[in-house]
């Protein structure tokens, strides 16, 4: 964990600091279990300013139940209303620890038990600092919400892309600047794949942080380089193929094997699966530096709505 230092309040690095101290020392940054370990490595943190197109795209292609930045701060202060110009959004990525990654890579039908515990407790922790940073903006006098834990909130089917939620954290940290889309509809983060995102979208002024990609698919291997394919082997339900992810095949494997497994074995209520986002290229970085694990398949062209 860096050193505390005091940063000027409003500013990026003061947010990034609210954030980095409560992935330290909050008690609820745990997998609940006999070694105590935290569920979570050290955060990656971006900003992207709420009047990015991608937000707008968003909207109209899952019209008309999905939030642009602007609606879902109205949910939380209808009184107070903010222009897209006057919003900023705060996204973060929270990577696996490397001992909840090596025994995910292990397991090929069912999640391991560390998986199971940071899908339902690491994702409690998630819940948690959203509510956390979101309070603290508003206390310091910029008003704050988290999108993904407003009562509204919840999963819709879209006629066109299938199952959609409110608010995407993933295409959010896409926007923030923490990463590109894969096969299998995971991000890839400077982190890797085996990660969990959160977002918070404040009345405050915060430099976006700068995309080091040209594409929403730059850092996959498939779509990059016609190369690899892992994530569609490891995926017990065969729901990720060359043509992309099947939501639905995904959505069932889960209902009806893994979260009753993990409910059985573990006594948790999440429902993980998360095989396909280790012991491939991208599980812990940007891929293109390793190539032990990759394979020529043939190539295919996705497109950014496929991943919603």
């Amino acid at each position: 964990m860096k050193k505390k230092t005091d940063r000027k309040v409003g500013s990026a690095e003061w947010v990034e600091q609210l954030i980095r101290e409560y992935w330290g020392t909050s008690p609820q940054n745990t997998l609940e279990n006999e070694t105590g370990e935290k569920a979570w490595d050290e955060p990656l943190v971006g900003y992207v300013s709420a009047d990015h197109p991608l937000f707008q795209q968003l909207a109209a292609d899952l019209a008309p139940f999905y939030w642009t930045p602007e609606q879902a701060f109205r949910l939380a202060f209808p009184d107070d209303p903010a222009t897209a110009e006057e919003l900023s959004i705060v996204s973060w990525v929270l990577p696996q620890t490397a001992a909840t990654r090596a025994d995910q890579g292990q397991e090929e039908k069912l999640p391991a038990e560390r998986w199971v515990r940071s899908r339902d407790f690491g994702e409690r922790f998630n819940c948690a600092l959203r509510l956390h940073l979101a309070a603290a903006l508003t206390t310091a006098g910029y008003p704050a919400v988290a999108p993904e834990r407003l009562p509204e909130f919840g999963i819709q089917r879209s006629e066109r892309f299938g199952l959609a939620s409110n608010w995407s954290e993933r295409h959010t940290a896409h926007a923030a600047g923490l990463g590109t889309f894969g096969l299998s509809d995971g991000l890839i983060t400077p982190r890797g794949k085996a990660v969990r995102v959160g977002s918070v979208i404040a009345r405050i002024d915060l430099p976006s942080t700068p995309q080091t990609y040209d594409n929403h698919q730059a850092w996959c291997l498939w779509y990059a380089k016609g190369t690899c394919g892992e994530c569609a082997r490891r995926c017990p339900a065969d729901a990720i193929s060359d043509t992309g992810h099947d939501k639905d095949k995904c959505f069932k494997y889960i209902q009806q094997v893994t979260a009753p497994y993990a409910q059985k074995e573990f006594g948790t209520e999440a429902t993980p699966c998360g095989l396909c986002q280790v012991h491939i290229p991208c599980e812990a970085r940007i891929p293109f530096q390793d190539d032990q694990f990759i394979e020529s398949v043939p190539f295919c062209v996705g497109n950014l709505r496929a991943a919603y």
